[in-house]
């Protein structure tokens, strides 16, 4: 999840590829259940995913047949040595530049067993003019988070716990051990607030993919917050039923319509499915 925005007189569309994002990208009328317990992830998949470096291509529809955008989601190291870095990448595509030219990459810094995030750089280009570069720190252990946007006075909130950005907490979920029969909890700081997002497994499908028919796990997240971007109804996605959990598409109702990713290009060493695959 990330953001891609089109706006055509008096209207616009706007929505983020953060996961919690995607990225952000889910917000769903739901709620969570309130007491918060510890995420139960899957070793071999956690393992498969942060090796890094993996790198994915989006192909953005609206409605699954307009091409409007691309998204390029990368993990790697960080060249300090200070754990790994979440790049997202949105472009816009097509007749869509001319109406609303869009540039934004999003930067998550990651570290530690659980792969929480410990700063956060948004730099956006909008509307071929309009730059903007927001910075948050995370205190992971003072749980404090303070925000900047450009030169303006710095930002602090408290948190109650530890908690994931929008892009993290995307990619966290992937190594959670889903069952269909328990949801599992997500912390998750959007919008000033410190959200337990519940996530929740709708099953296995098979799924024409990059990689041909596979076999895929069904995920809703559920939010009661809209991110950095406006966006009404539900958001679902796949992933391979392996331990890679390679998110093969990303769907999310709008107002009007749906916004679809496809993954078209995919790549991390570390995957047994495929090491370079595109379509």
């Amino acid at each position: 999840m990330s953001v891609i925005s089109f706006r055509t007189g008096g209207c616009s569309m706007k929505h983020s590829f953060s996961f919690f994002f995607l990225v952000s990208f889910f917000v769903l009328a739901g709620t969570c259940p309130a007491a918060e317990l510890p995420m139960a992830l899957d070793q071999k998949a956690l393992q498969t995913i942060f090796s890094g470096p993996e790198k994915m291509h989006y192909s953005i529809s609206w409605s699954g047949g307009i091409k409007i955008g691309d998204l390029y989601l990368t993990l790697s190291p960080v060249d300090s040595g200070d754990g790994l870095a979440i790049t997202a990448k949105v472009t816009d595509y097509g007749v869509f530049h001319f109406f609303y030219p869009v540039n934004d990459t999003f930067v998550t810094f990651i570290k530690g067993p659980r792969y929480l995030p410990y700063r956060y750089e948004v730099h956006q280009l909008e509307g071929g003019h309009v730059n903007t570069h927001r910075l948050t720190i995370y205190d992971q252990e003072r749980l404090t988070v303070v925000y900047q946007k450009n030169d303006e006075p710095q930002k602090k909130y408290s948190l109650t716990g530890t908690a994931y950005n929008e892009f993290s907490s995307f990619f966290i979920t992937r190594a959670l051990r889903l069952t269909p029969e328990k949801e599992e909890i997500v912390p998750t700081f959007v919008d000033e607030k410190r959200h337990e997002v519940a996530v929740k497994d709708l099953g296995t499908e098979i799924r024409k993919t990059l990689f041909g028919s596979v076999d895929t796990i069904k995920v809703l997240p559920e939010m009661n917050f809209k991110g950095l971007y406006d966006k009404d109804g539900e958001t679902m996605f796949w992933l391979t039923n392996d331990e890679c959990r390679i998110p093969v598409e990303i769907n999310s109702k709008i107002m009007i319509g749906s916004l679809v990713a496809e993954l078209v290009e995919y790549s991390n060493p570390s995957c047994s499915r495929a090491e370079n695959k595109t379509r």
